[in-house]
């Protein structure tokens, strides 16, 4: 399969300037902040402020929320510093639907691939109502983040009727590899590029940009 001319990455579960600032740096862009109490990378809505605040507009700001109620939802939109959201929990089409209507905002619907037939039901279900789709591993204890991958193959040679994110287990080490079996024209890391659980690292960081700036 012939590798994408431009692939696009997407930096995601940032909590702190120097990671933020790294990731716009080396070449992001997009950029990710976790609005989910369970996971290590969630962060509050004056941080959501404050790190939005030195993101440039050529770097997009996503918020990722995991069945969240419609008042969260809204308090982190309010904070002005999100370009679309991310629903990577059980949300209904009809909840994809509400949201992009009612906020005004694009929406990436999460999909959880564990088989094939999960491919065609998420398309199915989502593409008449989502902005983009993301395709990540079914498997792990959070809804991502979980550092594992599936099997790429499914993906491979498929048409997709909406821009799409690979993501689930990617790290500097596969990026490539991934991208030429999908196709994937972008890809989203997040525990892929920490040092520890939750804590992103600066040099993995930039390694993994880099990886995706060479495609």
């Amino acid at each position: 399969m012939t590798l994408p001319a431009q692939v696009e990455a997407k930096i995601c579960g940032l909590s702190t300037p120097e990671t933020v600032d790294a990731a716009v740096r080396f070449g992001a862009r997009w950029v990710g902040f976790v609005t989910y109490p369970k996971s290590p990378r969630h962060i509050s809505t004056d941080t959501l402020k404050m790190l939005g605040a030195r993101v440039p507009l050529s770097v997009g700001k996503v918020g990722l929320f995991v069945d969240a109620s419609d008042a969260l939802i809204d308090e982190r939109v309010a904070a002005g510093e999100l370009d679309m959201l991310q629903l990577h929990g059980n949300e209904t089409p009809e909840r994809v639907a509400d949201l992009r209507e009612r906020l005004c905002l694009p929406v990436m619907k999460a999909i959880k691939v564990a088989a094939p037939e999960d491919v065609e039901r998420g398309v199915a279900a989502y593409a008449d109502v989502a902005d983009r789709l993301m395709f990540d591993a079914a498997e792990g204890t959070l809804p991502g983040g979980n550092a594992k991958a599936f099997d790429w193959t499914i993906l491979s040679g498929r048409t997709i009727p909406l821009p799409w994110f690979l993501a689930g287990g990617l790290t500097p080490e596969n990026v490539a590899e991934a991208v030429r079996v999908t196709g994937a024209r972008a890809v989203d890391v997040s525990s892929g590029v920490e040092a520890t659980r939750g804590v992103k690292s600066i040099d993995r960081i930039q390694a993994f940009l880099e990886r995706v700036k060479a495609l």
